[in-house]
């Protein structure tokens, strides 16, 4: 499948991030769109469609002047004109960058990609700054199984706020509880679509809200509940606590180190596809 991933954003709660556009923001040597594309090639899903607003030109030069020696090992001779690797990330990733106009939504960015996804029933879409590590093709099983147009990621909030409910005749709180009890969950992206979701996109339109009441009103919008790891870098307090993941070797997204869920999540799957029903 190819994957669309949305690139417009400026960044501007990441304050180390005001002039760079925030999926070039970076953990370790890598920006957060890498490591999202990286997510994805590990799944086998190496043919991306990038959709620019903000910085389009930044990211293009990024690609560009691509260096594999910042993530993988190599041997340097020839004094310095000659570099193997011995790994490589991008030599089979396919990219296709398209300036979809900085004020565009994100249902305005996907409808200018389009053209791009003739021919393909079904493609992969997700913004350029959330972290998983989900095992892509169960979410991907589950939405061949419930056979609707569109699927995507709902996940617990990494957050600490309360939610609160209260009599609106007498201001009294009838509950309060904490976001993150299970109780409510919020869009963590990674959607799957049929390329029918063109059709429920109108002028103007952002995709999380008139295009997903129409798929709602005709029940054709289903959500993959996922508990393991999942983070947004929304904020520079974000950006930190997932550089410390990364620091420690252990950052729960990148399943192509065995990191993560993924493993497990793997064996579960492959067992239940052996076992007969």
């Amino acid at each position: 499948m190819k994957v669309v991933l949305f690139c417009g954003g400026l960044g501007l709660r990441i304050r180390d991030a005001e002039n760079i556009p925030k999926p070039l923001v970076q953990i370790g040597y890598r920006p957060v769109l890498w490591h999202v594309m990286k997510y994805y090639a590990h799944f086998g899903h190496k043919d991306f469609i990038l959709c620019f607003g903000y910085g389009a030109d930044t990211i293009k030069q990024y690609f560009l002047n691509y260096s594999e020696t910042a993530s993988n090992d190599f041997v340097l001779s020839c004094g310095g004109k000659k570099v193997e690797l011995f790994n490589s990330d991008t030599h089979d990733w396919r990219i296709t960058f398209a300036d979809t106009g900085i004020n565009s939504n994100i249902g305005q960015r996907l409808k200018a990609v389009e053209k791009y996804l003739e021919g393909e029933d079904e493609f992969l879409a997700n913004y350029s700054d959330g972290l998983t590590d989900l095992y892509l093709p169960k979410q991907l099983e589950h939405f061949h199984q419930q056979d609707k147009i569109a699927s995507f990621l709902c996940v617990l909030p990494n957050l600490s706020y309360h939610v609160v409910a209260r009599d609106p005749k007498s201001s009294l709180v009838t509950s309060v509880h904490a976001i993150s009890d299970g109780s409510v969950r919020i869009n963590g992206g990674y959607f799957a679509f049929k390329k029918e979701i063109f059709n429920y996109i109108g002028d103007k339109e952002e995709l999380v809200l008139e295009p997903f009441d129409k798929l709602i009103r005709d029940k054709q919008l289903v959500g993959y509940e996922h508990d393991g790891f999942w983070a947004g870098m929304d904020t520079f307090k974000d950006r930190q606590q997932l550089e410390s993941l990364w620091s420690s070797g252990a950052a729960p997204w990148q399943v192509w180190n065995g990191n993560g869920n993924d493993n497990v999540s793997k064996a579960a799957y492959e067992n239940s596809l052996a076992t007969p029903a």
